[in-house]
């Protein structure tokens, strides 16, 4: 199933990144935003939690069918999360406010908001079972 392969991916690239600003944001955050404070740690901190979040949601999730009227809350999470994510770091990065390295974020970002977009426009990819007639 595209859908369970689609939240898999989710849950993975969100955990690594939740995982990452929960233990180190005193590393990660300043290294993306020159001049941020070490004592803002907590605000990546409560950025990681939310991701773990989504993560948990979309590894939960993984055996859904997705798309359409199926799952709708957790492909709407998703497409908010991601479109809201890619559109805030496209501008960072188009505008020079943040720096190239931001387009590892940046990108899977915006290839999965085009997914989950998708998912929720069109309803489910998967190739193996019949349309509705």
């Amino acid at each position: 199933m595209i859908s369970s392969l689609l939240s898999r991916l989710s849950a993975a690239l969100l955990l690594a990144g939740g995982a990452t600003l929960l233990f180190a944001p005193d590393v990660v955050l300043p290294a993306l935003v020159p001049g941020f404070p070490r004592d803002g740690a907590w605000l990546g901190q409560l950025l990681g939690a939310a991701w773990l979040g989504a993560a948990a949601l979309n590894w939960l999730q993984r055996g859904a069918l997705l798309g359409g009227i199926y799952g709708r809350p957790v492909v709407m999470a998703n497409t908010a999360l991601y479109f809201v994510s890619a559109a805030s770091l496209l501008r960072a990065l188009l505008g020079g406010a943040a720096p190239r390295a931001a387009w590892v974020v940046a990108a899977p970002a915006t290839a999965l908001a085009v997914a989950y977009g998708a998912l929720l426009l069109r309803g489910p990819f998967d190739p193996l079972r019949p349309p509705a007639r």
